[in-house]
């Protein structure tokens, strides 16, 4: 698949088979997103993949802020993918200050650039995906055991796809372009 196609096709998948990914096949998915660039090269983003079905209810049941959503998704995925990230690095100067006026909003920044990365090579191995956002990463790190220093950025539930999901509208190249 080439990287276009893979862009346009890849889609937020929420339902999954019962069919397990492989760790070879997450290893060959974290080959690929270990290439996402990051601030200053700093490669401070880690993947905890949640294999054990007792930590995943753990985590739905006391980690997605009551959104039932999130919670139906969590449990029924094959594995969860946990995107960490290194505290104070990114973003940041030697000495502690922030290198640019967004602060620590740089760390997030390289998190989403690494969870599409993932997510994308996961598209491209046939595994969906999707980038959930409610939660409570305070406590799923406290579930996990997450050492200090480290923050949890996102979790995306991965799984072979139930079904084809079709694409959502977006807006046209005009509505979203300036040129100035």
């Amino acid at each position: 698949m080439d990287a276009v196609e893979c862009i346009k096709t890849r889609r937020s998948i929420r339902a999954y088979k019962d069919e397990p990914v492989s760790r070879e096949t997450i290893k060959e998915i974290i080959d690929v997103a270990r290439m996402a660039p990051t601030w200053k090269n700093s490669q401070t983003i880690r993947y905890i993949v949640v294999e054990d079905k007792a930590l995943l209810e753990k985590i739905a049941s006391e980690a997605t802020l009551g959104f039932e959503h999130n919670n139906g998704i969590i449990s029924k995925c094959d594995k969860l993918v946990i995107i960490a990230q290194i505290n104070k690095r990114c973003g940041y100067e030697r000495d502690g200050s922030f290198s640019t006026s967004k602060g620590a909003g740089w760390e997030m920044f390289d998190a989403g650039i690494a969870a599409q990365t993932f997510c994308l090579a996961a598209h491209e191995k046939g595994v969906g995906s999707c980038i959930l956002g409610i939660f409570d990463d305070a406590k799923v790190a406290e579930i996990i055991g997450l050492e200090e220093g480290k923050t949890v950025a996102t979790l995306i539930p991965i799984g072979y796809p139930e079904a084809e999901v079709a694409p959502t509208p977006r807006k046209e190249v005009d509505d979203l372009l300036t040129f100035i």
